[in-house]
């Protein structure tokens, strides 16, 4: 019999972690979906251990969120046991793999981001989110690192890959600003010291992105339009995608063990 979905107290300190959670963990799974299927062993093994990385991280988060919330929830059935619409994570995050290029792209923009955001968020005056940003933010750098060096690659590369990358770029550019809005609920928690404004990270993060994409002999796309809705639980039809194959050992058998 499957499982029922559970239910949260969304305080703003319980949605903030979470919403930080579901970003890695979505990520995490996109990545994963390319063990075995990268164009070469090397970089198999560098996607593998970025999604590693992620899960980490979403396993630090949603067990912070547990016990501020203190219903009863963990780890797992936050990851496992939660309708789509729970789910707050980045509409980026969500997009499918596409070919290499977009994978790549999309891995960039994000990771411009969470580098910045993580070296802030070790300033918080929460202790545990701030040394789960200690920790994060070392594997971010590696992550910005590694994304940039394949934009580079892919756009001053063939005219193949210079297509695909500028292709990407322009797809997934509409998904970026979602990173930089916040809610009610989340403003209070910046005005408290717990959460950063990631308002102040947008300037260096642009710097970052127009940089390599200039680099890579790319161009990002004028439109000012941004896409939003994943931080209140609006998803593209792709997440339910996702969802149904993350969940399903969970839900068809609950609570099984190895």
């Amino acid at each position: 019999m499957a499982v029922a979905s559970i239910s949260v107290s969304e305080t703003p300190l319980v949605l903030y972690t979470l919403r930080r959670a579901d970003d890695a963990l979505i990520l995490g799974h996109r990545l994963s979906e390319w063990c075995g299927h990268a164009p070469m062993l090397e970089e198999d093994m560098a996607l593998a251990n970025m999604a590693l990385d992620l899960l980490g991280q979403a396993r630090e988060l949603f067990s912070y969120a547990a016990k501020v919330e203190g219903q009863g929830n963990d780890e797992d059935k936050f990851a496992y046991l939660r309708d789509v619409r729970q789910y707050r994570n980045l509409l980026l995050l969500e997009q499918p793999n596409g070919d290499f290029a977009h994978t790549l792209v999309r891995q960039f923009f994000y990771s411009a981001f969470a580098d910045l955001y993580w070296r802030a968020m070790m300033q918080s005056s929460d202790a545990t989110l701030a040394a789960i940003a200690a920790k994060s933010e070392k594997e971010s750098a590696y992550h910005l690192r590694h994304s940039s060096e394949w934009m580079l690659r892919l756009g001053d590369g063939t005219a193949e890959s210079q297509r695909r990358a500028q292709a990407a770029t322009d797809d997934l550019w509409a998904f970026t600003g979602e990173m930089f809005t916040v809610d009610d609920g989340e403003r209070g928690l910046i005005e408290a010291g717990i959460a950063v404004d990631p308002a102040t990270l947008q300037a260096r993060w642009q710097q970052t992105v127009s940089n390599i994409v200039g680099e890579a002999t790319l161009v990002l796309p004028k439109s000012g339009w941004m896409q939003q809705g994943g931080r209140s639980g609006r998803h593209s039809e792709h997440l339910g995608h996702l969802l149904s194959e993350l969940q399903s050992m969970q839900r068809t058998f609950p609570g099984a063990t190895w």
